[in-house]
């Protein structure tokens, strides 16, 4: 497992498009489907990195606080699941249950979703507005396994809360880091 932090796609940047299975519901979901009204929270996830198993509680809770805000959520995983099989659809979905996840978690087999929007860690967090702007790309906050800082979410819910009042989100935004996506041979 190395650290690596986000690539910080450039703020401004259209959500690219997609369509994937979710592994919750079993349905093929597209970013439409998918869109807040408000703003979209898209997390590249995965099952067995220790960064994301230690923000995932954090991650339900804020997702809960803003369902009624107009805020969507969704996580992807893109991970080699042939070398990673921890992160195959079948423990995605047990993860998804057992976790509490109150939104889809897609399977992006290809990893064309994770390419197109540049991301390199789990988790890697972005937040796009209600015109599918990309307003911040960054962490959770700054609790990491074994850091002792407390989860809270501050910075996601510092961005949330700023892009639901229509403002201008602060810059310089801090990269997440975690485990590297798995990428394919």
């Amino acid at each position: 497992m190395a650290l690596t932090e986000s690539n910080m796609l450039p703020l401004g940047t259209l959500a690219p498009d997609f369509t994937l299975p979710d592994t919750v519901s079993g349905k093929e979901l597209s970013l439409t489907d998918i869109k807040g009204e408000n703003a979209t929270v898209i997390v590249f996830s995965c099952n067995h990195c220790p960064f994301v198993i230690h923000i995932n509680d954090e991650l339900v809770r804020v997702a809960n606080d803003y369902a009624s805000k107009g805020v969507n959520f969704v996580a992807i995983s893109s991970n080699d699941v042939e070398n990673y099989p921890m992160d195959a659809p079948d423990k995605m979905t047990e993860l998804a249950k057992s976790a509490g996840y109150t939104f889809p978690y897609l399977y992006d087999e290809s990893q064309a979703v994770a390419k197109a929007y540049d991301a390199a860690c789990t988790p890697d967090i972005y937040v796009f507005d209600a015109a599918s702007k990309l307003v911040y790309r960054g962490r959770l906050d700054g609790a990491r396994p074994g850091n002792d800082i407390p989860l809270t979410g501050e910075d996601l819910r510092a961005a949330l809360d700023t892009v639901l009042q229509g403002e201008e989100i602060a810059t310089p935004q801090i990269p997440s880091a975690g485990c590297n996506i798995k990428w394919k041979k």
